[in-house]
């Protein structure tokens, strides 16, 4: 029953975010937006992490499966890629390195937070 509840939870902040997508004019995705309202439910302590965590493993542990659509869709538009395909190779490489600098930034900054933030005790 608690992973029925679970999915149900993090489904609800799904959907909440889709409206607020829609409201916006779709600035910003639905999927992030619901995510960033679970995220603040969760520090406000509106929801308990025990209610969605087995259900956060799960889709955490099999993200793969959530690749296969855009997988599909690259695939299905692989004459349009083809034709450019070395614009496409230097983004990909651009972005892959924009995201490993900015994933090693945000880590070196939690983690030097955190001693911080522990030796403040």
């Amino acid at each position: 029953m608690e992973i029925i509840i679970g999915f149900g939870i993090i489904l609800t902040f799904l959907a909440m975010g889709e409206c607020v997508s829609v409201l916006i004019g779709h600035f910003v995705p639905g999927s992030v937006l619901g995510m960033l309202m679970l995220f603040i439910a969760l520090l406000l302590k509106w929801v308990k992490p025990n209610r969605i965590e087995k259900v956060a493993h799960f889709l955490t542990g099999n993200m793969a499966i959530f690749f296969i659509p855009a997988s599909m869709g690259i695939m299905d538009q692989w004459g349009v890629i083809k034709l450019n395909w070395l614009g496409w190779i230097g983004v990909i490489v651009v972005t892959t390195i924009c995201v490993m600098a900015a994933t090693g930034y945000t880590v070196q900054g939690l983690s030097s937070w955190g001693k911080r933030k522990g030796g403040e005790k």
